[in-house]
């Protein structure tokens, strides 16, 4: 095995035990089997109907590999319409209940064990020493109640430095395959943030409990020939055998999958439990947020599905709308008063009339860049395609439309701007160079005095910025410890947001969950009232 030649670019790696570093999930497999047409066979006998018994490849692997023992019980009972009371975990696995059932499985899955014994993947074994070696921390994750005993049969107890099984997932109540609490629970013990972790799985429920848990690279291991399920899944990457990669070949996938975010849609249900008991404070961004980026910056109108949803979602919480943009264009543009709107990336900031919130920084700024505006209206007539934005306490230099050759004379333009007003500085954007005032004010900034502004700078409160462009990046960076951010982007990116979502459509989307949510949150509080 060759090692790494370099610090990688990941902190920890989480391994699955069953099918990915012991050969004992084709026991788990058999003892399922038996116990299912046991079950099946029984009470085709006492209802008259078909015996139909279980298939090793499609029932396996669609509903129990990887879960919980009482869970997956439960998933391919309900596939096959029968439903049985769930009993206790301590009845005999005679009786007639998801327990039973599943204490039986186990009960031959032991037997399968003393008969015949546990097999390790050794290319598993020469990974997770070369990771070692490496400095690298190693977890393992297990659905299964006999990890222990798996371990100890095998040796293998030495390799982890943290590890969550069944048994402690069921004393800590957390959630099986397909929900990432046990991975997350791995993660939190190695002490490393998921973004810096990777994941190998050999269950699709399990690659998916990867991706739902935001880790930075998920690992299929292709075992039973489903390699399309488990991409389908989200695995970034499947291999018949760890034997297949190097550390270095792990490290050069994590570095190219390293900026990918959740998507917060896939997230909700997390991201909502969480919210429990707190008010949401929206901010969004305008272009490439709530309409898609055009041609021209005139061009970029909201949709009215869109501002309906935003009308809805400002009635049950504040929400801001952060933009580039002039805070007078951005505001008629959206076209709605009960929104706030902060302009010229915060420099520029107002509430709804009737309220007191106003707020202007570098007003004193405006007469230089009146004359920064004429001189590059005058310096680019000529170039066909370049477009110069005035938007008050700013000067936009739009280049989308204009020629590649023609873009480094224009950049040079704006630095020689610059240069000779000190007071100014020069910002980039998506196809745009902006000139600003020389202050240390921003997205972020802004963002920070509207929550105080608004008395919303308490615990009770979870602000949420959803934003596409690189000047989102500040209000992300603010907000990286106290509230959720969400980036916009069809490609990953390196960004301080922690969730994703593809394009406006799913904003929108995401929107409306947010605006529903809240309701019913505030529903619940006056029905308590």
């Amino acid at each position: 095995m060759k090692s790494v030649t370099a610090q990688p670019s990941f902190a920890a790696g989480i391994f699955d035990l069953d099918g990915v570093v012991t050969h004992t999930a084709s026991l788990h497999a058999q003892a399922w089997k038996q116990v299912f047409d046991e079950f099946l066979k029984e009470r085709a006998r006492q209802t008259g109907s078909d015996f139909v018994p279980f298939d090793l490849r499609d029932d396996y692997l669609t509903y129990v590999d990887g879960k919980p023992r009482y869970q997956g019980v439960q998933s391919f009972l309900k596939s096959r319409g029968i439903e049985l009371p769930f009993g206790e975990p301590s009845e005999a696995p005679s009786h007639a209940s998801v327990c039973g059932v599943g204490n039986r499985k186990n009960e031959l899955y032991n037997a399968l064990i003393e008969s015949q014994g546990v097999d390790v993947f050794g290319s598993t074994v020469t990974l997770i020493e070369a990771l070692r070696d490496g400095g690298t921390r190693v977890g393992l994750m297990s659905s299964s109640k006999n990890t222990v005993q798996i371990l100890r049969r095998t040796g293998l107890g030495h390799l982890f430095e943290a590890r969550v099984d069944g048994v402690m997932a069921e004393e800590a109540g957390l959630r099986g395959k397909p929900h990432p609490d046990s991975y997350l629970k791995t993660a939190e013990l190695l002490g490393v943030s998921p973004v810096d972790c990777f994941v190998v799985e050999d269950a699709v429920s399990g690659v998916e409990a990867g991706r739902r848990g935001g880790f930075g690279l998920v690992i299929g291991v292709d075992r039973e020939g489903n390699a399309a399920e488990l991409r389908r899944a989200g695995a970034h990457l499947v291999v018949g055998d760890l034997g297949e990669l190097t550390v270095n070949d792990i490290d050069e996938q994590f570095a190219r999958h390293r900026h990918e975010r959740p998507s917060a849609l896939q997230r909700w249900e997390t991201i909502s439990r969480g919210w429990e008991g707190k008010r949401v404070a929206v901010f969004l961004d305008y272009d490439g947020t709530l309409t898609p980026i055009v041609a021209r910056p005139d061009l970029a109108r909201i949709s009215g599905a869109m501002k309906t949803m935003l009308r809805g979602l400002a009635d049950v919480c504040p929400t801001i709308i952060v933009s580039g943009r002039g805070r007078e264009d951005v505001s008629e543009l959206v076209g709605l008063d009960n929104l706030y709107y902060a302009g010229s990336h915060g420099f520029d900031i107002a509430g709804p009339a009737g309220t007191t919130i106003r707020h202007e920084i570098g007003a004193e700024y405006r007469p230089v860049l009146e004359e920064v505006a004429r001189d590059f209206e005058e310096q680019f007539s000529e170039i066909e395609g370049a477009l110069i934005e005035d938007k008050k306490f700013s000067v936009a230099v739009h280049y989308r439309l204009v020629a590649d050759e023609n873009v480094p004379h224009m950049e040079r333009a704006v630095d020689q701007a610059v240069a000779r007003y000190p007071q100014l500085k020069k910002a980039h954007g998506k196809k745009v160079f902006e000139v600003r005032p020389q202050l240390e004010w921003d997205k972020g900034k802004a963002v920070l005095w509207l929550l105080q502004a608004l008395d919303l700078d308490t615990p009770e409160v979870m602000p949420l910025y959803i934003g596409d462009d690189v000047t989102d990046e500040d209000a992300f960076a603010a907000l990286s410890d106290r509230g959720l951010g969400i980036l916009v982007a069809e490609t990953p990116r390196e960004t301080h947001a922690s969730l994703s979502l593809r394009d406006t459509d799913e904003v929108g989307e995401f929107l409306q969950l947010v605006s529903s949510w809240q309701t019913s949150q505030q529903s619940g509080e006056e029905t308590q009232q």
